[in-house]
């Protein structure tokens, strides 16, 4: 899923499903990311990777991911059936592979190896940020990338889109300094933040290098 449409009056929260994230209407979204294609290449996607859309919603991020990685692979995971059937009928001429599913339990529905994990405008609404890294570490292939399309932590009466704020609540937005420091516990650095105008920065994270140290000094010579 996405970000949150109408976040004012937060909906019920069905189990499994992170608060304050929906699909948004698709004339605004539209407006705000014209050009999805692009800001999977700013975010390092190339021809050949497999990658996860993890949170797919109704695909909008997926077919980008699919068109772009040509002869790879792209799968989209998302708990809402609805949403999928969406995804499917709008992708129905890329090669997406589509899985319902918990994100918190990527494993069980999509083992990979990925070389990249996206989450595009869902990040905000995850109650339990570290045990969700560290779900996404275990698909992640060795050089592997989790990548975070997130809001930046204005107001949202500042965030207009067709002349309304749009976005999640303002008190769950969050810096890329914030956003790192959340999941630092499941082992993931900051790589690289990518600017993605108006409103969003793309954080492409890595394994700690540190992680990375301790395992090769664990390692039997």
């Amino acid at each position: 899923m996405t970000s949150d449409p109408c976040p004012d009056t937060p909906p019920a929260v069905l189990d499994g499903f992170f608060p304050a994230t929906s699909m948004p209407d698709l004339d605004w979204w539209r407006a705000l990311w014209p050009d999805p294609d692009g800001v999977v290449r700013a975010l390092g996607v190339a021809p050949g990777m497999c990658v996860l859309d993890l949170a797919c919603g109704d695909g909008y991020f997926t077919a980008a991911l699919a068109r772009r990685v040509g002869p790879g692979r792209a799968v989209g995971l998302d708990l809402d059936p609805v949403l999928l059937a969406q995804a499917r009928a709008a992708c129905a001429d890329l090669p997406c592979d589509w899985r319902l599913g918990d994100a918190m339990a990527i494993g069980h529905s999509c083992p990979g190896p990925f070389d990249v994990v996206l989450m595009a405008n869902t990040f905000h609404g995850v109650p339990d940020k570290v045990a969700l890294a560290r779900a996404v570490a275990a698909v992640l292939a060795p050089e592997g990338r989790f990548v975070i399309i997130n809001w930046y932590p204005r107001p949202r009466e500042e965030t207009l889109v067709l002349g309304k704020p749009r976005g999640p609540r303002t008190e769950l937005r969050l810096s890329p300094e914030a956003t790192v420091n959340a999941i630092a516990a499941a082992g993931f650095e900051r790589h690289l933040i990518v600017p993605l105008a108006p409103y969003h920065y793309g954080l492409i994270l890595r394994r700690s290098s540190r992680r990375n140290m301790r395992a090769t000094a664990l390692a039997p010579s």
